[in-house]
């Protein structure tokens, strides 16, 4: 039986990208701006692009809150995506402060400014492939080389209350970060695995099939 992977297109999210990474690991996943259709799912996808105020915005005034918050409580996975994993959280600071979903207890915090490598001063946003360490030995990284390079966009990150929940950290300049979380059947990464080649693929492979 064929698994049904729903995409919320909240009108925030660089939907077609993703949806496209499933097709390229032979995986079916539907585009669906309708929150009738979160329940419905056997995986469900959270992408988000841009900043973190609209989206949570975006979120409430579609109806998209409940359903996904009901979603989790099934057990079953869901995969957040860049702001995606932001939106897990409990507040970010993006804009003033603004509450998220409160799924992850945590906050979501910007890079400092004047960070330095190597005596030149780093861009904010963090824009470019960087290396991840693993933290955990979780089925979304089944077959992930250790210090793998993927694809990042972003000027904001998250801080979890619980370091336990963090299933991968990259550096930028001085700062380590959560680049993917993992907490029972929530999984969610900083970075696009739809950007990330080969790897970021057989992330999304493996997502598809938990």
């Amino acid at each position: 039986m064929k698994s049904n992977i729903v995409i919320i297109d909240y009108g925030m999210g660089n939907l077609r990208s993703a949806q496209k990474g499933f097709e390229n690991v032979g995986l079916s996943a539907r585009v669906s701006s309708d929150p009738d259709d979160i329940l419905k799912a056997d995986r469900l996808v959270l992408p988000g692009v841009g900043a973190f105020r609209d989206c949570i915005g975006n979120l409430r005034n579609g109806g998209f809150v409940e359903p996904i918050k009901e979603y989790v409580a099934t057990g079953k996975p869901l995969l957040g995506i860049c702001v995606g994993l932001q939106l897990l959280f409990s507040e970010s600071e993006e804009f003033g402060r603004h509450a998220g979903l409160d799924i992850i207890p945590g906050k979501v915090v910007r890079f400092p400014a004047g960070m330095e490598e190597r005596g030149e001063e780093l861009k904010v946003p963090h824009m470019g492939w960087n290396a991840i360490s693993l933290k955990q030995e979780h089925p979304l990284f089944k077959g992930t080389e250790p210090e793998s390079y993927v694809y990042f966009v972003h000027s904001y990150y998250a801080r979890p209350d619980d370091s336990d929940v963090v299933a991968a950290e990259a550096t930028y300049g001085d700062v380590t970060f959560c680049a993917a979380l993992a907490k029972e059947n929530v999984m969610a990464t900083q970075f696009h695995p739809e950007k990330s080649q080969s790897i970021g693929l057989n992330i999304i492979k493996n997502f598809g099939e938990l």
